[in-house]
């Protein structure tokens, strides 16, 4: 079985889901009491959050970065970035590195396709929905047509992330918002949605939408579960 890397913190809320989907993977592929081996390292949201509204994304790179290389020196085999917003600096990252990154957009574009659909909804922080680090690498490696929120939904739905999801605050009436931004989403043509935050699973459930949902979180851990057990077993 490989070592899985995790880069973490970002923020921790999900990072706790990550570690049990993992080992709970583990688990389930190998039997008996096998659990993952894994490597955390878990930054300090804060100085991630600064750099992020302050558009200084070099220095957040950087800083991770040079986390990522003491992962790979603890006996990582792969990386894992346990947030989808960071993966703005998934490049920069992989230069510092010699071991694989598993981006969570690909894992992503791999379940969508697998589900055959062509137009999917994407909710995420405003770095996410906004930017093309994540939603062109959707369009140019799988094909795949990405709607977002109008901008006043947008808003909504990055304020939910930072001031509730990030701090562990899980509110109904933000559930409901949430659902209401994603029927807009499928008005517009969405066959699904990507929950593009690895915080937005904690809050919105399959059963409070009716359309497939895409949660990044458990794609992702479940990938790295098949990399890291491909040979076991």
């Amino acid at each position: 079985m490989k070592t899985i890397g995790l880069l973490g913190g970002m923020s921790w809320e999900s990072t706790v889901t990550y570690y049990r989907l993992i080992n709970e993977g583990v688990r389930d592929r190998l039997g008996g009491l096998h659990s993952a081996k894994i490597v955390l390292y878990s930054v300090d949201f804060h100085e991630i959050e600064q750099f992020q509204h302050q558009g200084k994304w070099d220095e957040a790179g950087v800083l991770l970065a040079q986390t990522a290389k003491q992962v790979e020196s603890a006996g990582a085999d792969f990386l894992v970035i346990c947030t989808n917003t960071m993966h703005r600096v998934a490049s920069q990252i992989e230069c510092h590195i010699k071991i694989p990154l598993l981006h969570i957009a690909d894992a992503t574009g791999e379940e969508i396709k697998k589900a055959g659909l062509k137009t999917v909804g994407l909710l995420g922080t405003r770095f996410t929905m906004e930017q093309d680090f994540y939603r062109g690498r959707l369009t140019e490696r799988h094909d795949l047509k990405v709607v977002v929120p109008h901008e006043r939904e947008r808003e909504l739905v990055h304020r939910v992330i930072y001031e509730e999801l990030c701090l562990g605050k899980i509110k109904e009436n933000s559930r409901g918002q949430y659902a209401t931004v994603i029927q807009g989403l499928l008005d517009r043509g969405a066959e699904g949605v990507i929950l593009g935050c690895t915080e937005i699973s904690l809050l919105v459930k399959p059963e409070d939408v009716r359309t497939r949902l895409f949660d990044t979180t458990a794609i992702h851990a479940c990938t790295a579960v098949e990399w890291a057990t491909r040979d076991s077993g």
